[in-house]
Order: C-alpha cells, then sequence, then structure tokens
C-alpha cells in the first residue's frame, strides 16, 4: 500500500512539472500585442533580423495586429531598403488612416527615393519629431519644398523647425543658408536680400552673400560683403577665413595676413586659417615664415592633399627642391586614396 501511494506521489509531482512547463511555454508565446512589444524591443537593440522574424509570425494571422506594418517599415528604413520600407508604410497607412508616425515615416521615405511632390501631402500633416528615424518631418518638408520650388513654403517650413517667425530676416537666412547647400545660388540670393531689406544690420546676412561671391570668384564682391559682415561681428573667426581667402585670391597679401591671424586668434583648432596665411606669406615673399603655418596645419591633420601641396610650393620657392618633392608626392597620394575606387568586374 504504502508504495503505491508512493507511486502516487511521484506521478502527482511529474504531472505537475509537466503542467507548469507547459503553462511557461505557453506564456513564452504570449499574446501578439506582447509579440509585438518583444519585437519593439529586439529592434530598440539593433536585433532587426529577430525583430522581423516575429514580424513575420504576427503577419500571418488575421486581421493582422495593427502597428505590426509600420515596425517593420521603420526596420527596413534602417536598413536601407527604401522601396520596401515604403510598401510598409502604405499597407500600415490602409490599417489605420491615422497612424501618424506611419504617415511622417512614408513622407520621409518618399523624398529620399526623389519623389517630394508625393511626400509633401503626408508631411503637411506631420506635428512631430520621428524619433525611431532621428529626423524632423518640418526639415524634409522644407526639402521636398524646394525640389518642388515652393521657396517660400519651404522658409516656414524651416521657420517653424528654428522657432523664428515666419516672415523674420532670420527666417530668410536660415532658408537662404539651406538653399545655398542644395546649390539653389540665385534663390539663395534673393532670400538674404529680402532679410536685409527687413533688417540691414542683421548678423550673417552679409557674411552669406559673402560666401557666394567667393564660391563664384567675384572677388570684389566677396571682399565688400565680408567687411560689411566684420563691422557687425568683429569676433567671428569663420568670417575672417573667408575674408582671408578673398584676399590671398586677390594677391593682397598684407590685408590677408591682418585677418587670417584674427582667424587663428578665435578658431587655433581650423586648419584653413593657418593653411591660408602660409600661402599669403609665401606670395608675400616671406616663405621661411610661412612654412611654420603650414606644417602646423599638417601636424593637425596629415591627411590635407591642400595643406601638402602649398607646403609644395613653400619649399620650392625656398629653393627645397627635395621637400617641396616630396609635399607634391604626399599631396598626389592622398588624392588618388581619395578617389572613388573603381566598381569591381561581373
Amino acid at each position: 500500500m504504502r508504495i503505491r501511494t508512493g507511486w502516487a506521489i511521484a506521478a502527482a509531482m511529474l504531472l505537475s512539472v509537466a503542467t507548469a512547463h507547459g503553462q511557461a511555454a505557453a506564456g513564452s508565446v504570449g499574446s501578439p500585442s506582447a509579440v509585438l512589444q518583444q519585437a519593439r524591443q529586439l529592434a530598440a537593440r539593433g536585433s532587426l533580423e529577430s525583430a522581423m522574424a516575429l514580424l513575420d509570425k504576427l503577419a500571418q494571422q488575421k486581421p493582422e495586429l495593427t502597428g505590426v506594418e509600420r515596425l517593420r517599415g521603420e526596420i527596413l528604413y534602417q536598413k536601407q531598403m527604401l522601396v520596401d520600407a515604403d510598401m510598409a508604410f502604405a499597407h500600415a497607412l490602409q490599417q489605420d488612416p491615422t497612424d501618424r508616425e506611419a504617415m511622417e515615416m512614408r513622407g520621409v521615405t518618399l523624398y529620399r527615393l526623389a519623389r517630394p511632390a508625393q511626400a509633401i501631402p503626408l508631411l503637411e500633416r506631420a506635428d512631430q519629431v520621428v524619433s525611431s528615424a532621428n529626423v524632423d518631418p518640418e526639415y524634409v518638408l522644407g526639402l521636398c519644398y524646394m525640389d518642388v520650388r515652393r521657396y517660400d513654403d519651404a522658409r516656414h517650413a524651416f521657420a517653424r523647425q528654428f522657432g523664428f517667425g515666419p516672415d523674420s530676416p532670420a527666417a530668410y537666412v536660415a532658408t537662404a543658408r539651406l538653399l545655398l547647400r542644395r546649390e539653389f545660388t540665385n534663390e539663395a540670393i534673393v532670400f538674404v536680400r529680402k532679410a536685409l531689406a527687413i533688417d540691414p544690420k542683421l548678423p550673417m546676412a552679409h557674411q552669406l552673400l559673402g560666401e557666394i561671391a567667393l564660391a563664384q570668384a567675384d572677388l570684389p564682391t566677396a571682399i565688400r560683403e565680408l567687411v560689411a559682415e566684420e563691422k557687425l561681428d568683429p569676433l567671428n573667426g569663420v568670417l575672417y577665413e573667408h575674408l582671408g581667402d578673398a584676399y590671398v585670391r586677390s594677391r593682397e597679401y598684407e590685408q590677408a595676413r591682418r585677418v587670417l591671424n584674427r582667424a587663428i586668434l578665435l578658431n587655433p583648432n581650423d586648419t584653413g586659417p593657418y593653411i591660408l596665411l602660409g600661402e599669403a606669406l609665401t606670395g608675400m615673399g616671406e616663405p621661411a615664415e610661412g612654412v611654420h603655418y603650414l606644417v602646423h596645419a599638417e601636424q593637425m591633420d596629415p591627411g590635407n592633399a591642400v595643406t601638402h601641396s602649398q607646403l609644395g610650393k613653400t619649399y620650392r620657392a625656398m629653393g627645397e627642391r627635395a621637400l617641396s618633392a616630396r609635399e607634391y608626392e604626399m599631396a598626389v597620394a592622398i588624392q588618388h586614396r581619395n578617389d572613388p575606387k573603381p566598381a569591381a568586374s561581373q
């Protein structure tokens, strides 16, 4: 009797363990919402393939859980699979037309697919930063407006992003800076002039006009605008570097030395003023002094081909042919190192 009772107790214990194991296994599967949350956590940790595997399982359930396709789109976006990401976001919006994050992310994706006109209606409805992609819909919307030549709408979008008044001179200058970055040069000039018409003493406006003129090799205009900026912002190191560049190109070396010394005092960790000052001193017939600034720039950034090229010119002016040849060779080697690699043959 005792033996039978012992077997009964053992059987009961085994059944209890088996039941508990089965419950734990069932709990590990969890509800669809719990699985989606697990997929989100995996994606946040960078385990994109594991997260996608869970999403594929959830996608087999009908009806599909809202949020699955949006997360799929976010993962595909991170993997740079933009066409597939767009399809996933579109599917998410079919499931839930009010899914604002899917709406915003589809707009960003369409912009990156060079389809700004299609992106604009989606982004116009955006009102939050998309943290999952580290993008601001207002900024992307402004870029889309640029691409379809709606420049004033772009200004309003950028103004909202920066917190400026939509018709303020700061909004015009900020937009001009971004227009110039996208090589909309003529439009940038128009916007800067509008800003100056509102506020003739607005900082950065004359500097931007000077930079544009410098890029267009219009040296007299560049100098005039940069000198005007100097009167408004005399502690701007970047301004003095641009002005020094304009003076060097104009061969006004003494003026270049004056402003480049200020640039170095204000921005001692930038190599540009040292290189330009070395060039200016060489042009003034003082290469031995100029070489010190160039060597300092080379120590700060050994991989700058411009520094080595100018060192070659300066050493040549000093009669140091071997050193000059070495620097020219280094400049050429750096340039070739940075050349795009040819595509591998199939």
